[in-house]
C-alpha cells in the first residue's frame, strides 16, 4: 500500500493510494497552515516536513517520529539516496551591519541527528548537493567550481572540477563509475559547451568523455538516461532574434559517453516544450513546434522511430516501466491527454484533466495523479487519481475557501512493482467519467437555425510509423534514406524516358503520372519541401496539358508558350528536391 501526502491550507496529511483512498491513520495530520517543505527518502521509507516550527522525520509505515530539528525557517528539504543525510535550506540573510550571514544549508546525519556540515548557499536554484546513487560521492557547485566530497565526509574536499565558469552540472544515475555532465556558458564570442567527464578524471579537455559546443544558449537543461550512456541537452535563448517565437529559441542536442554527438533534427519549427527519456534508455520523446505541436520518438541515432502527428500538447511522461507514454496539454491548454502503448504504438485512451497544474505516474506504472494546485490556480483546487485506461478512480476537491499546494506519490525503488501487460479496456470505476462538455462555438443569430458547417483553423497531422516497411526494427539511416530516394527518382526517370520514346501523348502522360506518384511515398520529412514538390508537380501537369492542346492544333497564348519553355528548369528543380540536395 502506498500513500500520497497532501499539503495545503488544511494542513499536511497522508492519503492511502488505490484501492482504499482513505486518510492514513499511521501519519498524524499536521493541521498548521505553515507547512512549507516536504520530502520522501528515495525508497519511500522516510518522510520529512517543516511545519514552520520544526523539521520532523517519521517512519512512513509506523508513523513513528524518528528525528526533530529546530529549523523553523526551512523552505527546502532533501534526503540523500541511501537515507544517511537530510539536507535543509533556509533563505540566506545578511546581518544588519552588512557582514556575512550565518550558514543556511545544513547537512544532518539522519541516524544520530548531528549536523555534519553547514554551508553558505545564497541561491535557492540548485541549492541541494548532488549525491551518486550509492553515496560514494557528493558534489556542490561553489563559485564556478564543482567540489566533490567522498563517503559523506564534508570536512575535506576530495576533488575539484575547475573550468572557467561552470554554471551547472548533473551527476549520472546508477552504479559506479559516476559520470558528470558540466555546462559552461559562452563569453566574448566563445561558444557555450557541455562536457562529460568520468569521476575523478578531470585533467583538461583531453580527459573528457565527450564535448559539444553551441552558440545559441542562455540556459541549458541536461537529462541523463537511466543507463548513463547519453545526455540530452536542451539549449534555449531568452529572445528569438528572428521574432518567430515569444518563447525564445530552443535546440536539442544529443551527447553520448562514447564521444558521439549530434543535433536532433526536429521537422517542425517552434519551441521545444518537453523532452523525456524512455526508462529503457534507448529512445526519447520530444514535444515541439508551434501549436498544434508535434511529438516524435527518436532512437539513439537521433532518427525518428514514430511520429504522433500534431495535437494540443506540451508535455510527455513515460511510465516507470517505460511501456506507456502519456502526451498531454496542460498550462494554457485544455488538459487533453493521449495514453499510448509504446511497444505497439496504439492509442489506449484519451482522458481530459482540465485545469491541471501537476501530473505524475504512480510507481506501480498503473495509476496517475493529476492536480490543480495554488498558487498556479487558486480556484477549484483538488486532485484526481486515474487508471491509465481513462477511468477516474478517486477525486477530491478542497472546500472553496481553502487551497491545495502540493500532492505527490510516495516513491519506491525500481523493481518493487512488476511491469504488467498493457490493458485497453477501461478499468471499472464508481465515479463518472471526467468527460467535459464540448464547448459550443458561438453562432450569430442569423445562422442558428441552419445546418452547422465545420471549419477548422488547421488540420491535425495523423500519427505515422517512421520505420520503413520491411526494415525490421532498424530504422533507415539518413544516408540510406537519401540513397533510397535517388534510386526511386532514377527509376522514375527511366520510365519517363521510355514514355518519351513512344510518341503517344496519352500513354506518355499516364506513364509520367504513375512513377511520379510513387516517389513522394517517401516524404522528405520537411513539410515545406513536400509543399514545394507538390506545387512543382502541379505546374508540370499543367504544362503537359498545354503540350497536348498544342499537339491537337490549338493556338496557344504567349504566356502559355512561355510556361512550356520553363519545363526543363522545373524538372531539374523537382529532381533536386526529391534527391534532397
Amino acid at each position: 500500500l502506498f500513500t500520497l501526502p497532501v499539503r495545503g491550507s488544511e494542513g499536511l496529511y497522508m492519503m492511502n493510494g488505490p484501492p482504499s483512498f482513505t486518510e492514513s491513520t499511521a501519519f498524524r495530520r499536521d493541521s498548521g497552515k505553515n507547512c512549507k517543505a516536504v520530502a520522501f527518502s528515495k525508497d519511500g521509507s522516510l518522510f520529512a516536513w517543516c511545519n514552520g516550527e520544526k523539521v520532523n522525520i517519521v517512519n512512513v509505515t509506523s508513523g513513528e517520529l524518528l528525528r526533530s530539528f529546530d529549523l523553523p525557517k526551512t523552505v527546502c528539504l532533501e534526503f540523500s539516496p541511501k537515507n544517511n543525510v537530510l539536507a535543509t535550506w533556509q533563505a540566506y540573510t545578511t546581518a544588519k551591519d552588512g557582514t556575512a550571514g550565518v550558514p543556511n544549508l545544513q547537512l544532518h546525519e539522519v541516524e544520530s541527528g548531528k549536523c555534519l556540515k553547514s554551508f553558505i548557499q545564497k541561491k535557492m536554484h540548485n541549492w541541494c548537493p548532488c549525491w551518486a546513487d550509492d553515496e560514494s560521492i557528493c558534489a556542490r557547485n561553489v563559485n564556478n567550481e564543482v567540489h566533490f566530497f567522498e563517503s559523506n565526509n564534508f570536512n575535506a574536499i576530495a576533488n575539484k572540477l575547475h573550468l572557467q565558469k561552470v554554471n551547472d552540472f548533473v551527476l549520472s544515475p546508477g552504479a559506479q563509475p559516476t559520470k558528470v555532465a558540466v555546462y559552461v556558458p559562452g563569453s566574448k564570442g566563445a561558444p557555450s559547451f557541455v562536457r562529460l567527464y568520468q569521476y575523478p578524471n578531470f585533467n583538461g579537455p583531453q580527459s573528457a568523455l565527450a564535448n559539444k559546443s553551441f552558440f545559441k544558449a542562455d540556459k541549458v537543461t541536461m537529462l541523463w538516461n537511466k543507463k548513463a550512456t547519453a545526455v540530452l541537452v536542451i539549449t534555449s535563448t531568452e529572445v528569438d532574434k528572428t521574432g518567430a517565437s515569444y518563447y525564445g529559441e530552443q535546440t536539442l542536442h544529443y551527447i553520448a559517453t562514447n564521444g558521439e554527438s549530434a543535433v536532433v533534427q526536429l521537422p517542425k519549427n517552434g519551441p521545444i516544450y518537453d523532452v523525456a527519456w524512455n526508462p529503457n534508455s534507448v529512445e526519447f520523446c520530444a514535444v515541439y513546434g508551434f501549436m498544434p505541436a508535434k511529438a516524435t520518438v527518436f532512437n539513439l541515432k537521433c532518427d525518428p522511430v514514430f511520429d504522433f502527428g500534431t495535437g494540443p500538447r506540451n508535455a510527455a511522461y513515460y511510465s516507470p516501466h517505460g511501456h506507456i507514454l502519456v502526451l498531454a496539454g496542460f498550462g494554457n491548454l485544455r488538459g487533453q491527454m493521449e495514453v499510448w502503448d509504446v511497444k505497439n504504438y496504439k492509442l489506449i485512451s484519451k482522458p481530459v484533466a482540465s485545469d491541471s497544474t501537476y501530473f505524475a505516474w504512480c510507481p506501480d506504472g498503473e495509476h496517475i495523479v493529476t492536480a490543480t494546485c495554488a498558487p498556479r490556480l487558486r480556484v477549484n483546487n483538488g486532485y484526481k487519481i486515474w487508471h491509465y485506461t481513462g477511468s477516474v478512480l478517486h477525486s477530491y476537491e478542497v472546500p472553496s475557501n481553502e487551497e491545495m499546494w502540493q500532492v505527490f506519490w510516495q516513491p519506491f525503488l525500481d523493481g518493487v512493482f512488476p511491469a504488467n501487460a498493457v490493458k485497453y479496456q477501461a478499468v471499472p470505476s464508481e465515479l463518472p467519467s471526467a468527460e467535459p462538455k464540448p464547448a459550443q462555438a458561438y453562432r450569430p443569430p442569423a445562422l442558428r437555425n441552419k445546418p452547422a458547417t465545420s471549419s477548422k483553423l488547421h488540420e491535425d497531422e495523423p500519427p505515422q510509423n517512421m520505420k520503413p516497411p520491411g526494415s525490421g526494427d532498424k530504422p533507415l539511416s539518413k544516408t540510406a534514406l537519401k540513397n533510397q530516394r535517388k534510386h526511386e527518382a532514377k527509376k522514375a526517370a527511366k520510365q519517363e524516358a521510355r514514355a518519351d520514346a513512344n510518341q503517344e501523348p496519352a500513354q506518355s502522360s499516364a506513364s509520367q503520372n504513375a512513377p511520379r506518384s510513387t516517389v513522394p511515398a517517401v516524404t522528405s520529412g520537411d513539410p515545406e519541401v513536400d509543399k514545394k514538390i507538390k506545387n512543382l508537380k502541379k505546374k508540370l501537369k499543367a504544362i503537359e496539358q498545354l503540350k497536348e492542346q498544342a499537339a491537337a492544333g490549338k493556338q496557344l497564348e504567349k504566356n502559355q508558350l512561355e510556361k512550356i519553355q520553363k519545363e526543363t528548369a522545373l524538372l531539374q528543380e523537382l529532381e533536386d528536391l526529391e534527391l534532397g540536395l
